[in-house]
């Protein structure tokens, strides 16, 4: 239990950052697993869309700090190497 007022502030300011990181984080990994998934689909044009919005995801989420900067440049560099393996051995 928190002994000072700063104390029990920083507590109330934790419990708000987390839950707000939660969901951006949720939603960064929902957005990469549909990419992921396109990848191993068929239809070009959706996989692109899909990548598109995984990347916009991962950047917003590093540049709020909830992702670590490399961390999403990793991931994004991953997808689209993915993807561009995918269209050359097509």
């Amino acid at each position: 239990m928190a002994n000072h007022a700063s104390a029990e502030k920083r507590n109330r300011q934790r419990i708000v950052r987390t839950e707000r990181n939660r969901g951006i984080r949720q939603s960064v990994r929902t957005a990469v697993k549909k990419a992921r998934a396109a990848l191993a689909g068929g239809d070009e044009q959706l996989t692109k869309e899909r990548i598109t919005e995984a990347v916009r995801a991962l950047a917003k989420a590093a540049s709020k700090g909830v992702v670590h900067k490399k961390a999403a440049a990793r991931t994004t560099s991953r997808i689209q190497l993915a993807f561009q393996r995918r269209g050359s051995a097509s």
